[in-house]
């Protein structure tokens, strides 16, 4: 799996087989220790402030309640109606505290080239908005928040700055309400990273 272009995809595979266990233990039991090679953004992942900022938090410090139980709102941006979510799409929604997630529909282009193309992602003035009015994480179903147009990443860094989570790469957000559920994702707690795949799901 490669969620973003020019970046390798995880090598899987045993360290020790089942085969290769059966001399190290009594007859009839064997054991299977897997191992992965990867690099840290690979499938859905969260970038925690210290991906962008070298003062942020990296993964070990992200709270536990940004990332695990949070309410959560589903906002509706269809990239068909332009690729630049901005602030009007936020209007009327109770952001405070929540997990706010952009449906766009990208994630239907998943496996094709068109993945990869410059794809929905947030203007500057929304990523504002999302601090100035309190959200807890932030997530987009594309493979970057940020338009890949712009190499200063202002996006990243709006929302990093403000200690805010973001989760890329999200999927099947058409089957979510648009509120009403309980948002997860939750990276491994690794000291000097900011970067980490999660298994990102909702309660509903």
């Amino acid at each position: 799996m490669v969620t973003y272009r020019g970046l390798p995809g995880p090598v899987i595979g045993d360290h020790l087989t089942r085969e290769a266990s059966r001399p190290l233990y009594a007859g009839g039991t064997t054991f299977q220790i897997g191992k992965i090679e990867m690099v840290a953004n690979t499938g859905t992942y969260v970038d925690a402030p210290w991906h962008r900022w070298e003062e942020g938090a990296d993964l070990s410090e992200l709270p536990l309640d940004r990332l695990a139980g949070r309410e959560g709102i589903c906002v509706a941006a269809p990239h068909a109606q332009g690729l630049a979510v901005d602030e009007e799409f936020l209007e009327g929604q109770e952001i405070e505290g929540r997990a706010v997630l952009f449906f766009t529909g990208w994630s239907a282009f998943w496996g094709t080239p068109s993945y990869f193309r410059r794809s929905s992602h947030l203007t500057s003035s929304a990523a504002s908005l999302l601090v100035a009015r309190g959200a807890a994480i932030v997530g987009i179903d594309s493979h970057n928040i940020d338009d890949t147009d712009d190499r200063s990443r202002p996006v990243h860094s709006i929302l990093l700055g403000a200690g805010i989570p973001v989760v890329e790469h999200l999927t099947n957000l058409e089957a979510l309400p648009a509120s009403g559920f309980r948002f997860f994702a939750i990276p491994v707690k690794v000291k000097g990273m900011g970067t980490f795949p999660v298994r990102a799901f909702a309660e509903v």
